[in-house]
């Protein structure tokens, strides 16, 4: 996965480039999706790397595929990652560029992990601290995980917030070993 994203953000970066100057952060948003999906079905992986199918068939396959989903900028991306060999890559491309997107609209990713579920005016409260905090509007996904025992984790971007019971025991045990 490590390596997927390096590979893929040299991509990214020119793509939201390209988006930013022509003021269409949506629609490339909307390609970089559909060409992810596109590129994680079944049978388009199984085409990827088959010695039968050129690179040239296989892009004119994602482009019938793709016809009316994709601007001419949108093509030529895809014409790019097929003669590259860099297909497969599309669904780090598009997570990257939406990184790159929400940064430009002042949006920071959360992502919250809860030993409970998360009623409506706690997450609200949580949101507010977390805008407060990082001086941001935050976009938040919420998930479950028991392990935590109680308590929650929260990931922005490189920085992690973990309040949970199993986080503080953790160090506890470091702590008492040492």
């Amino acid at each position: 996965m490590a390596e997927a994203l390096t590979v893929a953000r040299p991509y990214a970066d020119a793509v939201y480039k390209l988006a930013v100057a022509n003021n269409a952060l949506h629609e490339w948003s909307r390609m970089l999706e559909y060409a992810a999906e596109m590129a994680e079905q079944e049978y388009i992986k199984t085409l990827i790397g088959n010695p039968i199918v050129s690179a040239k068939q296989l892009g004119e396959l994602l482009l019938e595929i793709g016809k009316n989903n994709f601007n001419e900028d949108g093509r030529n991306l895809l014409r790019v990652l097929v003669e590259n060999g860099r297909i497969d890559i599309l669904p780090q491309i598009s997570q990257l560029f939406e990184h790159l997107k929400a940064q430009h609209e002042g949006v920071l990713e959360a992502k919250i992990v809860s030993a409970f579920a998360i009623n409506d005016r706690q997450l609200k409260k949580l949101i507010s601290d977390l805008e407060q905090k990082f001086k941001s509007k935050i976009d938040a996904k919420v998930s479950v995980d028991p392990e935590l025992i109680g308590g929650v984790k929260v990931e922005i971007g490189d920085e992690v917030l973990d309040t949970s019971v199993r986080a503080k025991l953790e160090s506890m045990a470091v702590a008492l070993k040492s």
